[in-house]
């Protein structure tokens, strides 16, 4: 902690001329002078304290960002991370996701999909002597492991002994430091507004990643707790949360050049990563799973037609593979374009350079990046089946089996020394899975999935097999694609696992049970499950040894960004981080510059009355009639639907608060422009742009397009 908090001291110069970083809240204070420089009116202080406005009001969604908005428990956030819910309460007959869902009152409030959670986040320990006192440098790798897994799990257990909280401790920095983070755990969410496809997905696929952007990206859920005030799973009578605090909603918005802040929960980035891991994920790992993804998407939509019952089932998963699909495209481009790959090698020469000038460090530091080199080295080798076996098991009944089987030998230990994920307090969430399924699962599309899938792994090099998966399936010499048909249809036509009541009564079951079965796919968890504890064992041995050389490398790069005055912060993980900057566009190439706003204007513009690009009529009129309803830019002679600003943001930060310099909400983060995707790998102030949903757009659509007037009344509006 002392390098790095000289490290952020030295290189506050350099951060206020550009916006890079995804600063912990406690680091806040010593950002001070630039905040109010850039338009911060309340105090510093505030914002690095999780106990008070305005990050009492901020909350993870477990994967997306929302906050609360009203004393009601009332929570704003994209409309594609409510999705899933939208989904799961779909069909055919009431197409909340084509159609829109708007509850009149809190009777009217439908339960989120299954396994949804709010958490407050309420503490942050350092917790970092705690994991690594006396970690001997001869331990193995999975001795490692497994000691820092148990006193991770000790901490948790006892942080949760006050109920109603989530525990987690979180690495920073590949394992150079460890926090203890403390949630208040809201489990009965429920969705309470969104507007129509055409609004809240508005351009899909086409504008995805892409400006200008017209999209009403957002959605309300609500949180509820149990009589007593405390989290509690969904009872009817269960009452509203009230939230420590509450955003009040701007509806003046921003300006060009005004300062704006984004509190959340970005997922991860991979900046401090080595040239090596930079080359194999850009020039293996993405453009593969690019393929994969859009494989997936077509087997689905061939299987599953347009508005069936299967199709609204797999809409979300389908969103979610398309999302990522362009994200990797994007990635692969910038990539080739901006000369990422011989910055980072130039970087770590630099480093290397900075450690042969002194013994002591080179003494210190270099044996370490050497063993980091070759483990990294040694987890490549296996890139190609572990990638197709991971979409392999995006399908639904085979790693379902494997996780009742998994569960019925965790069952057996103590729970301290269970898997993560099989423990007590996991088995809520373990049986929401089981139950969610039920409406994310089609037969005939998970088997077509799975066919294909297995086709692309048969074609892997012998080298990528595994023995036991191609004696189960019959591949390797000799494969006949028709035997493999039949044998597919023989298991989805025999298994019960495609019954909810069945999935969860094998929670309950003993590992003799399993063994004896005849539903094939617990014969084929059954089969793979000593093989699979192996790789399982060698990844714990890889990552314990990763435990130990990555912190190392992480600090002599710490040290050497100290040298050279830059900005050192960690990596996102997930953990609540603020960022900040200013409502600015960008140039994406030689005379071509994008404006910071779009407006109603624009999406007439952009409207073709088809999909995506088909604005309910409602909207169509208002706009063609130019009428503002009071929610005009005036500088735009328009409403406003998205803006830009140079925010330093990342996958998981969609729905989270963008915020004035008086902690007022003036929008939602959920994009970013294309040009700054590999933003998770490398920072360029010129092109690092995000995309909001402007605060104004949202009132605009509640009060004139949906008659949301019940949760406009709620929220505190903010003239």
């Amino acid at each position: 902690m002392k390098k790095f908090t000289s490290a952020l001291l030295l290189m506050l110069s350099f951060t206020a001329s550009a916006d890079e970083g995804m600063w912990q809240p406690h680091q806040l204070p010593e950002l001070e002078s630039i905040l109010k420089q850039k338009g911060l009116e309340i105090d510093p202080k505030n914002i690095s304290k999780l106990t008070e406005f305005p990050m009492n009001a901020v909350i993870s969604l477990g994967g997306c960002t929302a906050s609360f908005v009203s004393p009601k428990g009332l929570v704003v956030t994209n409309h594609h991370c409510a999705y899933g819910s939208i989904q799961y309460n779909s069909t055919p007959e009431n197409n909340y996701l084509e159609n829109g869902f708007l509850a009149g009152a809190l009777q009217q409030e439908l339960p989120a999909a299954p396994g949804s959670r709010m958490y407050v986040t309420e503490e942050v320990t350092d917790v970092t002597a705690s994991i690594k006192e006396d970690l001997d440098e001869d331990l193995s790798g999975q001795q490692r492991y497994q000691l820092i897994d148990q006193r991770s799990k000790s901490l948790v257990s006892e942080c949760e002994q006050d109920e109603g909280y989530r525990c987690e401790v979180y690495s920073f920095h590949g394992g150079l430091e460890y926090y203890l983070i403390k949630a208040l755990e809201i489990r009965d969410v429920r969705l309470v507004y969104a507007p129509s496809m055409s609004v809240g997905k508005y351009g899909g696929d086409i504008d995805n990643w892409m400006w200008p952007r017209q999209t009403g990206d957002f959605s309300f859920y609500r949180a509820y707790v149990g009589p007593d005030g405390q989290p509690a799973d969904y009872s009817e009578d269960n009452k509203p949360f009230t939230p420590p605090s509450f955003l009040k909603v701007s509806a003046k918005g921003v300006e060009r050049g005004d300062f704006v802040m984004v509190a959340g929960y970005p997922g991860r980035t991979n900046r401090y990563r080595t040239a090596d891991e930079v080359e194999a994920a850009f020039t293996y790992s993405y453009p593969t799973a690019k393929q994969y993804r859009e494989e997936m998407i077509d087997v689905i939509k061939t299987t599953a037609p347009e508005g069936s019952d299967a199709r609204i089932k797999y809409e979300s998963t389908i969103a979610g593979l398309a999302n990522y699909a362009k994200n990797y495209g994007s990635m692969i481009q910038s990539y080739e374009r901006s000369g990422f790959q011989q910055q980072k090698q130039a970087f770590e020469n630099g480093l290397m350079d900075w450690l042969n000038q002194s013994e002591a460090r080179l003494a210190h530091f270099g044996g370490a990046i050497d063993e980091l080199q070759a483990l990294i080295e040694a987890e490549q080798a296996h890139q190609q089946r572990d990638l197709a076996m991971g979409y392999i098991n995006r399908t639904a009944l085979l790693p379902t089996a494997q996780r009742l089987y998994r569960l019925a030998h965790e069952r057996q230990k103590p729970d301290m020394e269970r898997e993560s994920g099989y423990q007590q307090r996991d088995m809520k969430r373990f049986e929401q899975s089981m139950t969610r399924l039920s409406r994310r699962f089609d037969a005939e599309v998970d088997k077509a999935v799975l066919l294909h899938f297995i086709k692309n792994y048969q074609q892997l090099p012998e080298s990528q097999h595994i023995a036991e998966f191609d004696a189960f399936f019959g591949l390797g010499d000799g494969f006949d694609e028709a035997k493999l048909r039949d044998k597919l249809n023989a298991m989805y036509a025999n298994t019960e696992l495609d019954e909810e009541d069945a999935r969860l009564k094998w929670m309950n079951a003993s590992v003799e049970a399993f063994k004896n079965s005849d539903d094939p796919f617990i014969q084929y968890a059954v089969t793979m499950y000593d093989k699979a504890m192996t790789m399982e064992a060698e990844e714990k041995e890889r990552s314990g040894q990763f435990q130990a050389l990555r912190p190392a490398y992480m600090e002599a790069v710490i040290a050497y960004m100290e040298s050279l005055g830059k900005p050192v912060y960690a990596d996102a993980n997930s953990t609540l981080r603020v960022t900040y900057g200013n409502v600015k566009g960008y140039s994406p190439k030689d005379g071509v510059y994008m404006t910071p706003f779009t407006s109603l204007r624009g999406l007439l513009q952009k409207e073709t009355g088809e999909e995506p690009f088909n604005s309910p009529d409602k909207l169509l009129k208002l706009a063609d009639k130019e009428f503002h309803g009071g929610y005009e830019l005036e500088s735009l002679d328009s409403v406003p639907v998205n803006f830009l600003s140079t925010v330093d943001t990342t996958g998981g930060n969609s729905g989270s608060a963008t915020m004035n310099g008086k902690a007022e909400l003036v929008g939602l983060l959920f994009d970013g422009v294309y040009e700054s995707i590999i933003g998770d790998w490398h920072f360029d102030d010129n092109l690092n742009r995000s995309i909001h949903v402007d605060s104004r757009y949202m009132l605009y659509i509640m009060e004139h397009v949906d008659e949301a007037d019940n949760l406009l009344e709620e929220m505190v509006i903010v003239e």
